[in-house]
């Protein structure tokens, strides 16, 4: 498959695999004009911008992930980040400090990995028996409504 990109003019880094078997593409902070630090502090949130537009293929979507360094090293975890088939402009990276310390995000950084997955076309069919599960083999599980820890240790 071809995903086609396009960088901003402020944009200096493009998107990349660090190695050909990762599934993610990195993205970098890269702010309009600009080479300040920008800081996060414990508990906030902030949206950077990467520099680049993707054209995501209809039946795909990109999602923004953690880096596993950043979260596991900084604390620097990603929000609820989608890419759609259509959407045309610029991807930004929703970035949440969850740690106790400022951290800083120097223009360049790696930020986020972008993974392309398939989207699945479904058919949404209501119902009214509440039991979803009792007239229609959908399913090859029994677990009916068990949660957190139904399933054993």
């Amino acid at each position: 498959m071809m995903l086609e990109y396009f960088a901003l003019p402020n944009c200096k880094h493009k998107p990349v695999r660090a190695n050909p078997s990762d599934a993610g593409l990195d993205l970098r902070f890269n702010p309009q004009g600009g080479s300040i630090p920008l800081w996060i502090e414990p508990g906030e949130s902030k949206i950077l911008p990467t520099g680049l537009k993707f054209g995501v293929p209809h039946g795909y979507m990109i999602q923004i992930m953690n880096r596993s360094g950043n979260a596991a090293k900084k604390q620097l975890i990603v929000g609820a980040c989608v890419v759609d088939s259509g959407y045309d402009g610029e991807v930004f990276v929703n970035l949440h400090n969850i740690g106790t310390e400022r951290r800083s995000i120097v223009p360049g950084d790696k930020i986020a990995q972008a993974v392309v997955i398939p989207v699945v076309p479904v058919r949404f069919l209501e119902t009214k028996n509440d039991n979803l599960y009792d007239w229609s083999p959908i399913t090859i599980s029994a677990r009916g409504d068990g949660a957190l820890g139904s399933t054993g240790d």
